[in-house]
């Protein structure tokens, strides 16, 4: 069953989000603002480093009420708990089923970005199976394990993310002990109230999961406000996802309430769903461009083809953007290449944020993106560009340096191509009209919007007037403009791609 445990901000899949692995729940690995080389550099002793301590106070301590929440919770369980050899024997064997999960786990990595596991298989049965003082427990053996043999991630993560499992698993169990009483003889004889047995189960599977989700996001929201909550819980293929993994675990828990012996033909089972939930993890990897989150190249142009023909068969507008960044070169060769990553990862977050949910945006390659607008009139898209451009314009891009770091100065080129409604154009046509329209805007001064509507011909934005080749409206060209005896500047690489 699904839930996510704690993050305290990581560096995550462009562009910032939290890199998570999610099994039963999605358990945080790094920091926001630390690259995947740096893990290593989080050895426990060094407790001012952690960047724990540079969380908003009130984030802070939510995540230090949370762990003592669950260690109270242990503390208070374990005083009072009667060891039986049943109990022992069944939370051994959910101990082991769940740490040869975690050696699968490790065979293949512990993911960036939110991967489906099936950890909840184990752990729904503990909580409404057991004593309570076994519940918080095997959260806490399975993170240590993780730490151990998958990947060594800053301890106090490890610690967060097991007591949000923990908590959420109690909050089920004290769930199911209140609600199976409004079932007489369910408890004692599971199999002759199957069906009552069952709905209680799934109702506290539900809770489990509701309050991982508020503790989770509760973190998330606030260590990196941007975070899109819809995106990550709501979409199809996580609600898919999750619904799958709660029914697997309420059928495994009924089943190991009637034998234990279930365990060991439920793990197989377990081992496949695993397997599949990563395939489909994998194939969305497949769809996303690495560095900015966005989608590739490749999917970008299905997407955007399909889209086009759609809007032509229902006579509809749209348009389509091509987006260069400007001397992109100079920011890498300047700077460096980590802060041109920066730069890339900054603008897909803007992209992001501004775009529509059914607008599709795109890294084409190097310093170049994609936009496929449906539904957008010529006006309406240029002003969506334009609005893009100033956004991009006003990035605060900072490279380390000695003084304290230099503000990177980010401006961008826009080419707008528009398919007016009932006009008939292909995605080709599109492509090279928007083309032109970016290379126009190269050649007119850079950091300027230009457009080609299929009715209206050409006209631009740009956030500072310029004229043809880069004249200002004193009809001075600007200095660092190319004059009518200079060399144009460089094609796009969907110009160089059309005629290499």
């Amino acid at each position: 069953m699904p839930g996510q445990s704690g993050t305290l901000g990581g560096t995550c899949r462009p562009p910032h989000r939290f890199k998570v692995l999610v099994a039963a729940e999605q358990t945080p690995v790094r920091s926001i603002h630390e690259r995947s080389s740096g893990v290593r550099a989080w050895p426990i002793w060094k407790l001012r480093d952690w960047l724990l301590w540079k969380l908003p106070d009130w984030l802070l301590a939510f995540v230090i009420v949370v762990v003592l929440s669950d260690a109270v919770v242990l503390g208070l369980a374990a005083s009072s708990v009667t060891v039986h050899a049943r109990d022992l024997a069944l939370f051994a064997g959910l101990l082991a089923s769940s740490a040869a999960t975690v050696e699968l786990t490790r065979r293949s990595g512990e993911n960036n970005g939110v991967v489906k596991d099936v950890y909840a298989t184990w752990e729904l049965p503990a909580a409404l199976l057991l004593p309570l003082v076994y519940v918080p427990l095997l959260p806490i053996v399975r993170m240590a394990l993780t730490q151990w043999r998958i990947h060594r991630g800053p301890p106090y993560r490890r610690v967060f993310s097991a007591a949000v499992v923990g908590l959420s698993y109690v909050g089920a169990a004290l769930a199911f002990h209140a609600l199976i009483r409004l079932a007489p003889g369910a408890a004692a004889h599971p199999a002759s109230h199957a069906l009552a047995w069952m709905l209680v189960a799934a109702a506290c599977a539900a809770v489990q999961w509701t309050i991982n989700q508020i503790l989770i996001w509760t973190a998330i929201k606030g260590s990196n406000p941007g975070a899109r909550i819809r995106d990550e819980l709501f979409a199809r293929e996580p609600v898919y996802n999750d619904v799958t993994e709660l029914c697997v675990a309420v059928i495994v828990t009924f089943c190991v309430a009637s034998s234990m012996i279930a365990l060991l033909f439920a793990f197989p089972f377990i081992t496949l769903l695993q397997r599949s939930l990563r395939h489909a993890r994998l194939v969305q990897d497949a769809r996303v461009d690495s560095k900015t989150g966005l989608l590739n190249a490749a999917t970008w142009d299905r997407g955007a083809t399909t889209e086009v023909a759609r809007a032509v068969r229902t006579k509809t507008a749209l348009a389509i953007a091509l987006l260069d960044i400007d001397r992109f070169k100079v920011i890498n060769d300047t700077y460096g290449h980590l802060v041109g990553d920066q730069v890339l990862q900054e603008i897909a977050r803007t992209l992001t944020s501004m775009l529509r949910d059914y607008d599709l945006a795109g890294r084409f390659g190097g310093e170049e993106f994609s936009l496929l607008l449906p539904q957008t009139r010529a006006v309406d898209a240029m002003r969506i560009a334009e609005r893009i451009r100033s956004n991009i314009a006003a990035l605060s891009v900072i490279a380390p340096g000695a003084l304290g770091g230099e503000r990177v100065q980010v401006t961008v080129s826009i080419g707008v191509a528009a398919l007016d409604s009932g006009t008939e154009r292909t995605f080709s046509q599109l492509m090279s009209a928007a083309d032109a329209a970016l290379y126009r805007a190269k050649g007119c001064g850079r950091d300027q919007v230009q457009m080609i509507s299929t009715t209206r011909g050409l006209s631009a934005v740009s956030g500072t007037p310029r004229g043809i080749n880069g004249a200002a409206r004193d009809g001075q060209p600007r200095e660092d403009q190319p004059r009518e005896d200079q060399t144009p500047a460089e094609p796009s690489v969907f110009r160089r791609a059309r005629t290499s």
